[in-house]
């Protein structure tokens, strides 16, 4: 199959450009205040659980239901914007999510701030569920391995700071103004984003309903991503999730505010996820990609010992590898699906957030029963099913054995 330049290109915006430099900001921004609002609970699980009497799995669930809720919400959102255009789903979107943020100080019951935090999770589809597919409209693929790069690295700092900023308010006034102060900083970030986001240049409405999921779940290369973002974001959240309680209990006692202090790893996917990006676009994915992977287990079995410098060290190596597969994973769907990219970026996406809400409260099963050992190889478990899936995954473009398939797919 021969594979011609799209007629758009000389449109799209280049490495160095003003344009490009724009949409790294905006997007950039639009990473941090989706991230900031989608874990903001998470510092908090150990507090919820005393506050409402609740076990750790069930506290889990104030993470799970919004990423869940995401999930379930990224792929009817990405067809509206097939539709309506990438830059006005995304903006409504993020402003929608901070509005429902400042509700959550204002809860009464568990029940209730679960409710908003699922309400919360599908206003914060919008972002995730299109980003990817603007950036793959927008930017030249000379680029597009760097600038995905920097959205998810957007989104290792909202993320980081939804984790700090609530736990270092919570020792001082309460997780209602940990929450809240939380709400108030996305605000501020979502009306950067509004300013900073180029419009869209080479975007053409399109009709992608259901035969273009079913032409993207047909793609086996398309498939085995699918499954590496399921599996490799069960496994994070699982350990992020509950090194908290580990961290509280014996042998180390650490208060609130400074187990709060382990999402700081996150930096480490902060540089890591821009640069196995633009390393993937030079030297090929998946030598970066299986380099993602072992870095990642080697850091998951670092954290086994009951010393504390050693944790940090593994838990830093951990981040590091997830965040760097992740960005080689998601860039690579913006270059191998045709059409509807925004439909298979949410297919991703689907994926992703399923394993965090399902693969996150299934992890606090193994944590319960077997502590921290089992909830170390369960996470073992995820990275050799992520590696197994990308045995025979080839290079975009590649030719190689493939089985039967639509003529309009990416060879595999």
């Amino acid at each position: 199959m021969l594979i011609t330049a799209p007629p758009d290109l000389d449109l799209r915006h280049r490495r160095g450009s003003r344009g490009l430099r724009r949409v790294n900001l905006a997007l950039f921004a639009a990473g941090l205040t989706t991230f900031m609002s989608l874990y903001s609970t998470q510092a908090l699980l150990p507090a919820l659980s005393r506050v409402f009497g609740v076990s750790p799995t069930a506290s889990s669930l104030l993470v799970s239901l919004s990423t869940g809720a995401l999930a379930l919400a990224v792929i009817p959102v990405s067809s509206l914007s097939e539709h309506l255009g990438r830059t006005r789903v995304m903006l409504v979107s993020s402003v929608a999510a901070a509005v429902l943020g400042l509700l959550l100080p204002l809860s009464p019951s568990f029940p209730v701030l679960g409710l908003i935090r699922a309400a919360q999770g599908v206003a914060l589809a919008g972002v995730p569920a299109v980003a990817m597919a603007y950036l793959a409209d927008e930017v030249h693929p000379e680029a597009l391995g760097g600038a995905m790069g920097r959205y998810i690295a957007g989104n290792t700092i909202g993320g980081l700071l939804g984790r700090l900023i609530p736990g270092f308010v919570t020792d001082l006034a309460g997780w209602r103004w940990a929450l809240g102060v939380t709400a108030a900083g996305a605000l501020l970030l979502t009306l950067a984003f509004w300013a900073l986001l180029p419009a869209s240049r080479c975007f053409r409405p399109a009709r992608a309903g259901q035969g273009a999921l079913l032409r993207h779940l047909r793609d086996p290369g398309l498939r085995r991503l699918y499954l590496m973002g399921l599996v490799l974001m069960a496994g994070f959240v699982t350990v992020y999730n509950y090194l908290g309680y580990r961290l509280l209990a014996a042998p180390f006692g650490l208060p609130q505010w400074l187990t709060g202090l382990v999402f700081l790893m996150y930096l480490a996917g902060t540089f890591s996820s821009p640069a196995a990006g633009s390393l993937a676009d030079r030297v090929g994915r998946r030598p970066v990609m299986y380099g993602s992977f072992a870095l990642a287990a080697a850091g998951l079995l670092a954290t086994m010992p009951d010393t504390l410098p050693v944790l940090g060290l593994g838990l830093l190596l951990f981040t590091a590898g997830f965040f760097a597969a992740h960005s080689v994973a998601s860039g690579w769907v913006g270059r191998r699906a045709v059409g509807g990219k925004a439909q298979a970026s949410a297919l991703y996406l689907f994926a992703y957030y399923a394993g965090s809400s399902l693969g996150g409260s299934a992890g606090g099963l193994a944590y319960e029963h077997g502590r921290w050992p089992a909830t170390v190889g369960y996470g073992l478990v995820l990275l050799a099913v992520a590696a197994v899936a990308a045995l025979r995954l080839a290079e975009p473009g590649a030719r190689g054995p493939r089985p039967r398939r639509s003529p309009d797919l990416p060879l595999d």
